[in-house]
Formats: C-alpha cells, sequence, structure tokens
C-alpha cells in the first residue's frame, strides 16, 4: 500500500518566522533563574516565612526540582541529538515489514533513543510519514519515554532502597508499548489517522542539524521544565496540605490507590525524567500505586492526548488515549505483583 505522499518544500518571505529581538528574555531563562533564586535564597526565604508548613513545602520543591533537573537536561540533550543527527529512515530500515514482528523491535528501540514523551510524538510522526508501520512507529512512542536508560536510572537514583522498582517499571513500561503496537495493528485502521500525519516530512539538512538540535533541546527543556517545578509545586503541595493518613487509605485501599495514582499521573503530565522523584515523595503511598504512576505517566496524560490530537487527529486520539490508560495500569500491575512480590 503506498500511502506516503511527498510535499515539495518551498520556501518564500512571508513563510519564514520573524527573527527574534535580541537581548529578549525567553522562558528558558525564567525558569532558570526562579530555580536559582529558590536554591540560592532557600534559608532567607524561610527566615521570611517563618512557618513550619512552608518550610516543609519548600524543602520538598527545591528537593524535588535539584534531583531531577540534571536528568532532565541529559535528556533533552539526546532528544535534540535524535532529531537532528538521527533520520527516522534509520529506524525504519531496521524494522521488520511484517507488522506485527516490527512491534518488539520498536520497542527495544525505544530502549536505546531516549526522548521525552513531547518528543516521541514528532518522532512517530516522522517514522509514519516515512512509511514506516504505525504500529511500529507507536509502539516507539510509548517505549522511548519510558524504558531508556536516563529514566530507568533517575528511578534507581529516587527509589535507592527499591531496586525491584526499576526493573518492574521496565517490564511494565515495555509491555504497555508492545501490547500497544499489537492493538493496532490487529485492529487499528489508517482512516483513524489525519491526512497530515501520513505525508512525509523533510529530511533536517547540512547546517541547519546544529540548528535543530539548539532548537528542539531549548523547547523541549522549557516544555519538561515547565512540568517539572508544576509537578514539584504540586508534590510539596500534597506533602504539606494533605494530611498523611489520607495517603495511608490508599495503601488500605489497593485498588483506590492505584486508580488515584493513575488519574494522578494523567492530570500532572509530569515529564518522565523527573516523575520518579516526586512518586518517591509520596511516602505514605505503596510501591504498587506509585509503579502504576510512573507506567501511567509517560504512556498517557494531558499533554500527551493534546499532542496526539494535534499531531495525528482527534479520531486516533479518543481511540488510542484511552485504550493507552487502561493497558498501562493492566501492565503495570502485573508487573508489580510479578517483580515487587505483591501489594506494598
Amino acid at each position: 500500500m503506498h500511502w506516503v505522499e511527498t510535499i515539495p518544500e518551498t520556501t518564500t518571505g512571508a513563510d519564514r518566522p520573524p527573527r527574534r529581538r535580541r537581548g529578549r528574555i525567553s522562558s528558558i531563562e525564567v525558569l532558570c533563574g526562579i530555580l536559582l533564586i529558590a536554591i540560592l535564597g532557600q534559608s532567607q526565604l524561610q527566615s521570611v516565612l517563618d512557618v513550619p508548613a512552608l518550610r516543609t513545602g519548600s524543602t520538598v520543591f527545591v528537593a524535588v526540582c535539584v534531583q531531577a533537573l540534571p536528568f532532565l537536561v541529559l535528556g533533552v540533550l539526546i532528544s535534540g541529538a535524535i532529531a537532528a543527527f538521527v533520520p527516522a529512515r534509520v529506524l525504519r530500515r531496521v524494522l521488520p515489514r511484517r507488522e506485527s514482528a516490527s512491534v518488539p523491535v520498536a520497542g527495544f528501540a525505544g530502549v536505546a533513543l531516549a526522548g521525552c514523551e513531547c518528543a516521541s510524538v514528532p518522532v512517530a510522526r516522522r517514522l509514519i510519514g516515512q512509511g514506516a508501520a504505525p504500529a511500529a512507529a507507536l509502539t516507539f512512542l510509548l517505549a522511548a519515554p519510558a524504558v531508556n536508560p536516563i529514566v530507568l536510572v533517575a528511578t534507581a537514583v529516587a527509589f535507592p532502597g527499591e531496586p525491584g522498582m526499576v526493573l518492574a517499571r521496565f517490564l511494565g513500561s515495555l509491555a504497555t508499548a508492545m501490547a500497544m503496537g499489537w492493538l493496532w495493528a490487529r485492529w487499528g485502521k489508517l482512516e483513524w489517522i489525519a491526512e497530515r500525519a501520513l505525508r512525509r516530512l523533510p529530511e533536517v539538512q547540512g547546517g541547519d542539524r546544529w540548528k535543530t538540535f539548539a532548537e528542539t533541546a531549548r523547547a523541549d527543556l522549557v516544555d519538561a521544565g515547565g512540568f517539572l517545578v508544576l509537578g514539584a509545586l504540586v508534590s510539596a503541595a500534597m506533602g504539606v496540605l494533605v494530611p498523611a493518613h489520607w495517603f495511608g487509605v490508599l495503601g488500605e485501599q489497593v485498588v483506590v490507590g492505584i486508580v488515584v495514582m493513575a488519574v494522578l499521573a494523567v492530570v500532572l503530565s509530569l515529564c518522565s525524567e523527573a516523575d520518579a522523584f516526586v512518586a518517591a515523595s509520596l511516602a505514605p503511598v505503596p510501591l504498587l500505586p506509585k509503579l502504576v504512576f510512573l507506567v501511567v505517566g509517560p504512556a498517557i496524560d494531558i499533554k500527551l492526548f493534546a499532542l496526539q490530537a494535534g499531531t495525528f487527529g482527534r479520531s486516533f486520539a479518543l481511540r488510542f488515549a484511552p485504550a493507552t490508560f487502561v493497558v498501562a495500569i493492566g501492565c503495570a500491575v502485573a508487573a508489580g505483583l510479578l517483580v515487587l512480590g505483591g501489594v506494598r
């Protein structure tokens, strides 16, 4: 089936984006400035706002940001390098022609090629645009941000006394990606994907590669950094405002805890390089609901739904997102029971 369409590249003066004004402060400088002030001025802020709850909240906020930021920076740098220097056709060439057989290959390719959720969507769109099987592209979309070495190392750092969390997250996330790929290969339809996502994308050429690298890394850092700060704020607020016995209920009511943490992962929309630190900060919550949080978040959340709807079309997102949510919960629970040895 030849359904890939080539679009001629045309560039006119009207199509060119306006040049940025020199000296303009962007959102990334604002984000770094706020984090720097929060880190360096923590003691001064505590003396001005000498309230125990605020001291506790500020400590949690700074700790989450400081722990997660190095992994986030490394992740967006790798994401930018992939966008600029690794053509998607390289992956397409190594994928088997049989759609169902290409799913596991694409899943394990996500282990080697790190990227955040925001970066995996355009990569998957590029794969489809170059003729790769949609099932393989969607498997890569789910696997790359969830099972890459950066995310696994961040999980190990966030849970130093629980090495099983790393293996459980790897197995749960990889199973989610491959299950969704096989489900698409069996029941997916091309008409669910918007026509614009099936068109060939121009390759990055020559001197534009470094520009693409810098712009992709900067954009991903701004997007993911904003969600990191938001997640840290929510984590700090929950640690201060929500009574500890409320989280204790999640341990007593396992099913409720799993559902609550799954919904929380969708709502918070954290970056996969940082979500482990937020989950680890919720000390009273058992490991199994935390694992569900870590598997569901990179698979589907609010920002991913918006990106999928904008890239592949609303018809696709309305079918793919709910199915991913259910499959991710099931795979996370199965991996937790298998690796963690039960509910704890």
